[in-house]
């Protein structure tokens, strides 16, 4: 998230937070799709990370990406931390490691999709080129520390990174050493959005086979396939994982609500200051908690947005649904994933079809797939068969669901040709990170240096 909320708008009720979710109703025909995709910068030199001060730099590249663009800086404590397009079409913002994002605008096709990302990346490699300045595509840092990772100067950040090692063993190596892709759809109604998440609920850790690219740690295989899904597995299990009642027929937004309610905050806005409410709920917050240790204590609809852009479950509802499981990767990629869910999302019989396929799938074997996944991928069981199995079954129903679609580029194909990256994982019957693998313990020599010169942007 670019720039955190400010809206004063006060909040009265539940029935407020519940309908702000609900206003993200929208017909067909202004269903948007928005991708965001972040990368690890580094120095060509050495392979090192790229720190946030100096004449080569984080801020450097804000600052030069500012002036070409033209986007409007978003600051924190006087240092740069994103840009924000000024017509809400687009931001850039950094992870807590460095880890540089997208956040594309909302476009009609995935045709659009690859455009912008293909269009960001020729421009962010004119500005990083100078400083010697590279980025990488896949989802863990495959060789620094967590000492050696440098930390960007946000307020939200100092908050989570004192936060963390309260509530889980991994937050840490969420926040400074993953990437990630993730693709935001938008839904008509309750039963629309309730169906949609359902679906992406439970499929969600096939996405995370399918994309898994985070195979090393500190330089040497950590024994996992995704090591970003497996830190996700013991995060803070309260904000975070698969959420059971969404399996539920009767799902709703007051239900979603109902949920954030209860997990931990980590600040409030208030003057520009950030204030650390990790001790309290958003229902505690609610109900008075704050009175006395806060100025203005009384909650706002910023920050009810805010907490939300907090909250960290397989998929994520705000007034849209984000997709969350796959790990990042190669500029492909960042086009496939979009194109794997919107053909399973945005076509109704293609819907109805995972929607089946999915119905009678329990929370209790949902979450031991999501757990066996980051190690195993798609050699994991599900019901007495590999996860590979399904996989097939899947793309085919996206596939044809990208078909139904008919969007169209300039040459006459449809939007099913970003799925070949999934494609040739089914043909091969190998992930991106078992090909890591294998180059690691072959032409590499036991050597991480290498996947800095073959899969950088």
């Amino acid at each position: 998230m670019a720039r955190d909320t400010t809206d004063q708008t006060p909040l009265s009720s539940v029935q407020d937070l519940t309908d702000y979710i609900a206003a993200g109703n929208k017909p067909r025909e202004r269903f948007r799709i928005g991708t965001e995709h972040e990368k690890f910068a580094f120095f060509r030199a050495d392979n090192s990370p790229v720190p946030y001060f100096g004449d080569s730099s984080i801020s450097a590249l804000l600052t030069g990406l500012q002036k070409k663009s033209g986007w409007e800086p978003i600051t924190d404590g006087g240092n740069i931390i994103g840009l924000a397009e000024q017509n809400g079409m687009g931001a850039i913002s950094i992870e807590p490691g460095g880890q540089f994002e997208l956040s594309g605008a909302p476009l009609e096709t995935i045709h659009e999709t690859c455009r912008e990302s293909n269009q960001h990346l020729a421009t962010l490699r004119e500005i990083a080129e100078p400083m010697g300045i590279r980025f990488l595509g896949i989802g863990g840092s495959p060789k620094w520390t967590y000492a050696e990772t440098p930390q960007m100067p946000k307020s939200r950040y100092e908050i989570m990174t004192r936060y963390m090692p309260k509530v889980g063993t991994q937050g840490l190596d969420m926040m400074y050493r993953t990437c990630t892709i993730q693709v935001n759809l938008d839904f008509s109604s309750e039963a629309d959005m309730r169906k949609k998440m359902r679906v992406s609920m439970k499929l969600q850790s096939l996405a995370t086979a399918l994309f898994a690219s985070s195979p090393f740690t500190e330089g040497k295989p950590n024994g996992l396939l995704s090591w970003r899904g497996d830190i996700w597995r013991d995060v803070d299990n309260r904000r975070a994982g698969l959420l059971d009642f969404t399996f539920r027929d009767d799902f709703g937004f007051r239900d979603y609500a109902e949920w954030a309610l209860d997990a931990p905050m980590y600040f409030i806005v208030r003057d520009g200051r950030y204030h650390d409410c990790t001790h309290v709920t958003f229902r505690q917050f609610i109900n008075g908690a704050l009175k006395g240790e806060v100025a203005d204590p009384a909650p706002t609809m910023g920050d009810w947005t805010n907490h939300l852009s907090t909250l960290f479950p397989d998929v994520r509802l705000k007034r849209f649904l984000e997709m969350r499981g796959a790990d990042g990767g190669p500029w492909r990629r960042i086009c496939a994933l979009p194109a794997f869910w919107v053909g399973l999302l945005y076509d109704d019989a293609a819907l109805e079809a995972a929607d089946e396929l999915t119905k009678d799938w329990g929370f209790a074997e949902v979450q031991a797939l999501r757990n066996a996944v980051p190690a195993e991928g798609l050699k994991a069981q599900f019901r007495g068969h590999p996860l590979f199995d399904m996989a097939r079954e899947v793309i085919g129903i996206s596939r044809a669901g990208l078909k139904a679609r008919g969007r169209l580029n300039r040459e006459g194909q449809d939007e099913s040709i970003f799925l070949a990256p999934l494609e040739e994982v089914l043909a091969k019957k190998a992930t991106l990170a078992e090909d890591l693998l294998s180059l690691y313990h072959g032409r590499w020599q036991g050597s991480v240096e290498p996947v800095f010169e073959d899969y950088q942007y």
